[in-house]
C-alpha cells in the first residue's frame, strides 16, 4: 500500500535510488502492486561528466526530477487467488519514460508475478527473477 510521501527504492539502473510518491494515478488513496504512481527523485547516483562512458540509453536523472514508476514489491501482503499471500522486505519500483516502458536497461532483483497480469510484461521480462 504505497500513498502520497511513501519512500521506494529504485531497482532499476536509471540512475535514481530513493525515490517519494507524489501521486496515486488511479482514482485511490493507495496504490499496490503493478500500479503506476508519479515519483519524485530523492537521491540519485552521481552523473559523470566523462560522455565516453555514459550511454544514450542511460537516463540522467538529479534529485528533484518528477517521473512515473511502476510499483513491483510492497512490504503490505499481497493475496494471490490461490489463497496465498507474498510480501516482500522493502517497497520497490521501476520508473517509465513516456511510452510506458520502462526507463532503465536492466531490472536488479525481484519483482512480483502479478506485473504479468497487469500487462507490465517488458518489466517482467527484464526481472532475473519472478515470485
Amino acid at each position: 500500500m504505497i500513498q502520497m510521501k511513501s519512500r521506494l527504492n529504485v531497482i532499476d539502473n536509471s540512475g535514481a535510488i530513493i525515490v517519494e510518491c507524489i501521486k496515486v494515478l488511479k482514482n485511490a488513496r493507495w496504490a499496490s502492486v503493478g500500479d503506476e504512481i508519479v515519483i519524485a527523485v530523492k537521491k540519485a547516483r552521481p552523473i559523470s561528466d566523462n560522455s565516453s562512458t555514459s550511454s544514450l540509453t542511460a537516463a540522467k536523472l538529479r534529485k528533484g526530477d518528477v517521473r512515473r514508476a511502476v510499483i513491483v514489491r510492497t512490504k503490505k501482503e499481497i493475496r494471490r487467488p490461490d489463497g496465498s499471500y507474498v510480501r516482500f522486505d522493502d517497497n520497490a519500483c521501476v520508473l517509465l519514460n513516456n511510452q510506458q516502458q520502462p526507463l532503465g536497461t536492466r531490472v536488479l532483483g525481484l519483482v512480483s508475478a502479478e506485473l504479468r497480469f497487469k500487462n507490465w510484461v517488458k518489466v517482467v521480462s527484464l526481472a532475473p527473477r519472478v515470485i
